[in-house]
């Protein structure tokens, strides 16, 4: 159990824009910040930061909160552990129980597998540094391979004993169950025998963003030709190879300072170029390049520089990775190693300053690159020039921005000495090709010609759904604030007629709202801000001083959602910058009680509209049956309508 001071401590430390800049490129807009959703598959950001209020809003997917919500979201960690992880951050002492064998039992599964996944992380280091076998192996074949101490801690690298069932006959003893270890695939089950999946092998944890280990890399140091060379943990429910990348957890900063990744292909390859100076480095850990690892970069930058081996098969490789990144809408980059070098032994070789300096001097952009490569094996034979000018158009016509397609086409031209008119056609097949190829699309572009073509029927605003909405917006924005409002009261002149007279008076903003609604009886129709509504009548009247900004810290997960989009969405269409442009609209703070009192009146009018509906309705039900109270009724609404409506200066 965490101490309240403690969750307190951390909520009060915590920058949200911080941790969520740990994860998402953000740029500055206005008082806030915005960036690439990390929940969907997005071109345009819609993802927005508030320093201010402490809270995100993600608009592509609806999801939003504080700075735990979002560690809950992104990396499903459960409440405490997104504490844990914050409280690690900026460097908080957080009182931690150990888990009983109970606790471990109770756990969900996959939190099980979390649990087991670090404890491998931990036994595998152990192994290393503390047995002969390990210290003579392990962490002999790291040092070879020119790794320092302070490298190997870093990366958390380990050995797994050359024994059948050395590390689940551990795990088991220390408590974690058979049926997680499996789950993970670091035990291998067959029948009553269980065997261990990395036997004899130097280790490489896989880490999240965060740094929760999914899974294991592991090596092999025998020459055994039965055995792979590199063994990577199976699927299971927290690791996806298709959208984990080697290295982001110790990447992610630099990337988006650099606001460039180098993409690699091997786990030394990235550590090699940590040691040697250069973090802003991932490797797809020996699998082809997926769509989800290019968006993972995506978040962070959208530059990327793809290294790899001088040899052909290494530079095919890369060039089917190359279209992918190019469907992102990202720039790409390739540089190559001499002959017999790779992006390790490389860096292994050369000094800091060396090592930058050739990825600067030998980074191309891609269709140099593709152009070159390909060129070089057509040069002297038309049809295979005519067939790489096709595979390098064919690559432009991923790109989604017509401008850099076009930049593009008029590049390759000049490089392959050919009519840029050509280029233009050929891309416009290609593009006609997909076009119809892609059926979903063709019947979604139907669909839209459709919903043009025959007109859908006007929504119907709720009006008191936006004036509910409103209120609770004003509440939470300036609900301990204290203002001078001026009421209109009903007063009898020397005439007997009944005339507004102004008073003004000081109150708190949540006072004023609370006691406006309770002489008319007002009650919210919307159960979800009638809930928040009450929620903050109760603790402003316990603590008037409460600060509401840490509203949402202290509701359910319903009701911070809600929470979160009233008080984005006032965040997302304001102002900035107007006074550059010779525009000086007048401060919100200035108008406050205004705004207060001009939305209770207007629930007011509406209200009253609903009420007269409802006498008509009645009236009409009863068609022979003259109802004088009825009409009486009607005729007194209509009149305080009138008043209100001199009270807010217009016509209603």
């Amino acid at each position: 159990m965490i101490a309240k001071s403690t969750i307190d401590q951390v909520f009060e430390t915590a920058r949200l824009e911080e941790v969520i800049g740990d994860f998402v490129q953000l740029k500055k807009s206005g008082s806030s910040f915005k960036g690439l959703s990390p929940f969907s598959d997005e071109r345009s950001p819609s993802f927005m930061v508030s320093p201010v209020k402490q809270i995100w809003k993600d608009f592509s997917s609806g999801k939003g909160g504080n700075v735990v919500a979002f560690l809950m979201e992104h990396e499903h960690f459960t409440y405490p552990e997104a504490i844990k992880y914050l409280a690690k951050k900026y460097n908080i002492e957080i009182e931690e129980t150990e888990q009983s064998n109970e606790q471990r039992e109770a756990a969900d599964k996959r939190e099980s597998l979390y649990l087991v996944s670090e404890y491998a992380n931990k036994y595998f280091q152990t192994v290393m540094h503390k047995t002969d076998q390990g210290k003579s192996i392990g962490l002999s074949y790291f040092k070879e391979r020119g790794f320092t101490e302070e490298t190997i801690k870093k990366f958390d690298l380990g050995y797994s004993l050359d024994e059948w069932s050395a590390f689940t006959d551990e795990a088991i003893k220390k408590g974690y169950k058979l049926e997680f270890l499996e789950g993970t695939g670091l035990t291998i089950v067959k029948g009553e025998k269980r065997f261990d999946r990395f036997k004899g092998r130097v280790m490489f944890p896989i880490k999240s963003m965060s740094g929760r280990v999914l899974g294991f890399g592991g090596r092999i140091l025998t020459n055994d030709k039965k055995a792979a060379k590199y063994l990577n943990s199976p699927e299971s429910e927290i690791y996806y190879k298709s959208k984990v990348l080697y290295g982001i957890y110790h990447a992610k900063q630099s990337i988006a300072k650099e606001d460039n990744c180098y993409l690699v292909e091997g786990y030394t390859d990235v550590i090699q170029f940590n040691q040697t100076g250069i973090s802003n480095v991932v490797s797809s850990s020996g699998t082809a390049l997926t769509s989800d690892q290019i968006r993972l970069i995506n978040r962070l930058t959208k530059n990327i520089t793809v290294l790899f081996d001088g040899d052909a098969a290494g530079m095919r490789a890369s060039l089917r990775g190359i279209d992918l990144i190019l469907e992102q809408g990202m720039n790409v980059r390739v540089c190559t190693f001499p002959e017999g070098e790779d992006p390790d032994s490389f860096a292994k070789q050369n000094t800091l300053e060396e090592l930058t300096s050739y990825l600067e001097q030998n980074a191309k952009d891609f269709i140099q690159f593709k152009a070159s490569v390909l060129y070089e094996e057509s040069k002297n034979d038309p049809i295979k020039k005519a067939e790489t000018i096709r595979d390098i158009i064919n690559s432009i016509s991923k790109i989604p921005d017509r401008i850099k397609k076009e930049v593009y086409i008029q590049e390759c031209a000049r490089i392959m000495d050919i009519g840029e008119e050509v280029l233009f056609t050929t891309l416009a097949q290609i593009d006609k090709k997909e076009t119809e190829a892609n059926s979903k699309d063709a019947q979604r572009e139907k669909k839209t010609f459709e919903v043009i073509k025959h007109k859908q029927p006007v929504k119907k605003v709720d009006v008191q759904y936006v004036l509910e909405r409103k209120i609770i917006e004003v509440l939470l924005l300036y609900g301990n604030q204290t203002q001078d409002f001026e009421d209109l009261v009903l007063k009898e002149n020397e005439k007997g007629e009944l005339v507004l007279e102004p008073i003004v008076h000081e109150a708190k903003v949540f006072e004023k709202v609370f006691l406006d609604l309770q002489d008319d009886e007002m009650e919210f129709s919307n159960p979800q801000f009638k809930n928040i509504y009450y929620k903050i009548i109760d603790i402003l009247n316990q603590n008037p001083d409460f600060q509401l900004d840490n509203l949402i810290n202290v509701i359910d997960q319903d009701m911070a959602q809600e929470v979160t989009s009233i008080l984005m969405d006032d965040e997302r269409y304001a102002l900035s910058d107007w006074e550059r442009k010779d525009i000086f609209p007048k401060a919100k703070q200035e108008t406050i009680a205004q705004l207060v009192s001009e939305t209770i009146l207007s629930l007011r009018c509406h209200l009253i509209d609903q009420k007269v509906i409802g006498f008509k309705e009645q009236t009409l039900e009863r068609k022979n049956e003259v109802n004088k109270n009825i009409l009486e009724e009607v005729k007194d609404y209509y009149s305080l309508k009138m008043l209100l409506s001199r009270k807010l200066n217009r016509v209603l």
